[in-house]
């Protein structure tokens, strides 16, 4: 099966009531299509890097009672898991799609990673375009716009505070057009992690 985007049907998914009945449309709705544009997506990092990458998909397995706000699904080093490596997402809220080159505090070396970033400072500005965003928890929807934010401060708070994350990448509507075509976006996702790849090579 191709990727074809992501469509109104999907976002509602995060209005429906109960966690049985959400992760059942997450199931059958939009995990299909993470398979889809994830293998692709995959494939393609593990040719620019040069070293296999491993697909990971949110099975939100933790929850009991509540439903999940937003799904995702990671592209990592580690064939074991995500979480405690650097790592690529993509994912959506009921509102956007957001896709993450995510450092999440379960890192085990992030003070390391956050001083190479200070030390590389000068390259956010010069080598990220400014309609990237920056997130400092991939449990809120809120970003900030790199191009405004204090970035060593932020990088800064990711190195001294244990659960301060830090993810940049970029944002797309709900109602964006090029969510609808599927071959369009997986180019366009494609390209963004690709603008991203020299920081992830600096962090491993």
């Amino acid at each position: 099966m191709k990727f074809a985007g992501f469509n109104k049907n999907d976002f509602e998914t995060f209005t429906i009531d109960g966690l049985e009945e959400r992760m059942e449309a997450i199931q059958t709705r939009i995990q299909p299509k993470f398979k889809e544009i994830g293998q692709e997506l995959t494939d393609s990092l593990s040719s620019k890097l040069g070293i296999e990458m491993h697909l990971h998909i949110a099975k939100h397995a933790r929850r009991t009672v509540n439903p999940p706000k937003d799904t995702w699904m990671a592209i990592a080093g580690n064939k074991r898991g995500y979480k405690q490596h650097p790592h690529f997402q993509l994912g959506l809220f009921d509102d956007h799609v957001f896709i993450w080159l995510a450092y999440i505090y379960e890192l085990p070396n992030k003070s390391s990673i956050a001083n190479v970033f200070l030390e590389n400072m000068e390259r956010f500005s010069t080598e990220i375009p400014g309609d990237f965003v920056v997130s400092m928890d991939h449990m809120k929807k809120e970003s900030f716009p790199i191009a405004e934010i204090d970035l060593q401060k932020a990088l800064e708070r990711f190195r001294d505070v244990k659960k301060a994350e830090f993810l940049v990448g970029r944002h797309f509507d709900a109602n964006d057009p090029i969510l609808q075509d599927g071959a369009k976006f997986a180019e366009l996702v494609d390209n963004i992690y690709e603008t991203l790849l020299p920081f992830y090579k600096l962090s491993i």
